[in-house]
Order: structure tokens, then sequence, then C-alpha cells
């Protein structure tokens, strides 16, 4: 067992700062480069599998120790020589959710995620009123070992009636990795969705911040209370028609953020609400008994190959059901 007092060389890498003691404490002993730092900061770079925000957690739960002592201050200085033991711990939604055999097909995996293909009216991620049942709870009874990732390796969502591609990472570096991709937006996300009314122009942008709507909870909003946060969605119109004697529009979506809601709301915004999605305006036509909403084609970087990784879904049966009941009258970018 390597005793924290035989590593003292400042040329060290910081892997090779790390001794395990047992199978979840990780102790590391200050080196002069990271002198001078915060405690946080000091343990991203030391063991950057994990999240800053996740190492940042487990400071405030007194899971960090320096010198032998708890600490749960995130800003504390850290000196050089100082001794750092970390208890690593599972995530909260792993402890307190339970694996669950649902149903959910995976078109593409590799050692370090996952690619799944969601059907309608499964939701993601358990929350009030749907404590079991979700994805997450199916990730967790195929997949054991995302036990020890957290949120099961989810890193986006899909509502509940959306369908379509969502990629789950299976380690936390790979799914950190995926993270920083959404949050630089080098992620790439078409849906493909029929909106009610003709889409005068081929091409548009909403650029407009999304929040909390303050009198329906359960809605977003673009002109709630405060500042909102920076959602921007690109439209192309596809084609238009008519359905059940209303004028619709197939269009292809391509989403630089990723708030709640955020076609949804943006669609409604512009006074082109999602067929079939009751919650933002829509009408139920023809079959359309959720919002026609298809995440049709997903790009990201493989954190470990670093090459790209491109898949596409084909439409739902419901959704191309419908869209073959359109009596289409411009053929537009088709």
């Amino acid at each position: 067992m390597v005793q924290p007092e035989s590593l003292t060389s400042e040329t060290e890498d910081a892997d090779e700062l790390i001794s395990v003691f047992g199978t979840d404490v990780l102790h590391f002993l200050v080196q002069q480069p990271m002198a001078g730092d915060r405690l946080d900061k000091v343990l991203a770079k030391l063991i950057p599998e994990h999240s800053r925000a996740r190492i940042q957690g487990w400071i405030e739960a007194g899971h960090v120790q320096v010198n032998g002592q708890a600490n749960n201050r995130v800003r504390q200085i850290v000196a050089a020589g100082d001794e750092i033991s970390v208890k690593v711990q599972s995530s909260e939604q792993a402890l307190a959710l339970e694996p669950d055999d649902v149903a959910f097909e995976v078109v593409r995996e590799s050692p370090e995620w996952l690619v799944v293909n969601k059907q309608a009216g499964l939701v993601v991620h358990p929350g009030a009123g749907n404590w079991q049942g979700t994805l997450l709870n199916g990730l967790l009874f195929r997949y054991p070992s995302l036990s020890h990732v957290a949120r099961a390796g989810i890193v986006h969502r899909l509502d509940k009636d959306t369908t379509g591609l969502m990629v789950v990472a299976k380690s936390e570096t790979a799914q950190t990795h995926l993270v920083r991709q959404l949050q630089q937006r080098t992620v790439k996300r078409h849906y493909r969705a029929l909106v009610h009314g003709w889409l005068k122009d081929a091409q548009m942008t909403v650029d407009r911040a999304i929040g909390r709507d303050p009198k329906v909870p359960v809605r977003m909003s673009v002109s709630g209370p405060g500042p909102g946060k920076p959602a921007i969605t690109h439209v192309s119109r596809l084609r238009t028609g008519t359905l059940a004697g209303q004028p619709v529009t197939e269009i292809k979506c391509q989403l630089e953020t990723g708030r709640t809601h955020q076609i949804r709301v943006h669609l409604a915004s512009v006074k082109h609400p999602l067929v079939g999605d009751t919650l933002y305006g829509g009408k139920v036509l023809v079959g359309a008994v959720r919002q026609m909403l298809h995440a049709e084609s997903l790009s990201f970087v493989d954190p470990v190959s670093e090459q790209w990784v491109s898949l596409t879904s084909e439409l739902p049966g419901d959704m191309q059901s419908v869209l073959n009941q359109v009596q289409w009258t411009d053929a537009g970018a088709c």
C-alpha cells in the first residue's frame, strides 16, 4: 500500500498522486503547482472523471477531508503538503431509485455510450408522479453499472411524448465529456415536427429566452418574469398542406440550446404550435393525440476516439400515419 508520505515528487502527474485505500476513498498529497488554489478546483484537476459540480456537492456534504479534518468549504485554499481524502459517493438518484424492467430500444452502443430511440409515453427521468417506469429505471435494470454514474448516464432529455434519439453515457468520464459538448453547442440535434398554419419563410430562427410560466407551473414561457435562459431554435420549412381542413406545415428544427419544452414553446410563440400539443395551443387532429415531434438525427464526438458519431431515426408509426393523411400542396424543401 502506498502511503501519502511517499508521494513527494513535484513533477508527478495527477494520476500518480492517487492511491486508493479500500474501494471508494481516494487520497492525495497536494504538490506545489496546485498550492494556493481552491479545494474544488484542485480536486476537479485530480479526478477529472467526476464533474466539478458533483465534487462540490461531496465537499459540502462532508465527504472530503483536508489533513484529517472534515471540510465543507468549497472555496478553502489548499497548501503544498496538504493531505486530501475523498470518499467517492454514488449519485443520489442511483441510491434512491430502483431498477425496473422498462422496454426501450438501443440503436447503437460502445463501451462508453449508448443511443436510445425513445418511444412516445416514456418518461426519461423520475419525478413527481413518475417515480418508476422511466427510462432511467430501465437503464439501471439493463445496465447495472450505471448505478455508479450520475442520473444513470443521462445527459439530455426528451419530453414524455416526444420520440427519437438520445445519447446516454456509460461512465462519468463519458458523461462529463458529452455534457461539455452540449454546453459548447457542438452536439447536433435535428427534429421533425408538424405545426399548425403555413410558415411564410423557408428558414427562420427563433431566439427567445425561456423561463417558467408564472401562471401554469407545468408550462414554460418566453414571456415569464425575469430574464429566462437563452434559447435558440433554427426552423426549416419542408412542405405545407391541409389536415382535417386545417393548414399545417412539416418542419425541421435544429437546436442550439436545450431548454425544457424549447421547440414546443418557440413554435407556439410565433403562432405555429405543434399539432397535438394541447399544452401549448395545438389541436388533436386525426390521430395526432400527442405533440407531433420526433428527434430525427443526433451527432456527437465519441469521448474516446474523438470521431464523429451520426445517427438517424425513422418517424414513428403514429406520426407517419398523421403525415400520410395530410393533403400536401407545397413540396417545399422535400
